[in-house]
């Protein structure tokens, strides 16, 4: 199944912080976790991840600096930072709530 772009799209600062919230990754790496964690649900293009990473860089919620990678080449990581972790676990909770109350109401409607 296709998700809707705006779903999409109000969900992927969740997801890339709580990717980022087990280890520091690159963006390829980040990619590849989420469509793997998902189960393929999501299968995301770094040029659309990156702009993201960028967005949440000058929020301040997390850092991306240069590293070697194992071929020698230069590549940027990323890693959530205090604020980062503190807007991951407001994130959520708000999402537990949310997602309960959506499926409360949509079971509500199914039992008429």
């Amino acid at each position: 199944m296709q998700f809707s772009k705006k779903l999409i799209g109000s969900t992927t600062t969740t997801l890339l912080l709580a990717v980022l919230a087990e280890r520091k990754r690159h963006g390829y790496e980040i990619v590849q976790s989420v469509e793997q964690l998902s189960k393929g649900a999501f299968q995301w293009r770094e040029g659309t991840v990156y702009p993201a990473l960028h967005r949440l860089e000058k929020q301040g919620l997390v850092v991306g600096e240069w590293e070697a990678g194992s071929t020698g080449r230069q590549r940027r990581v990323y890693a959530l930072t205090s604020l980062g972790h503190d807007e991951l676990s407001h994130q959520q909770q708000e999402w537990s709530l949310f997602s309960s109350s959506v499926n409360r109401v949509l079971k509500g409607c199914h039992a008429t």
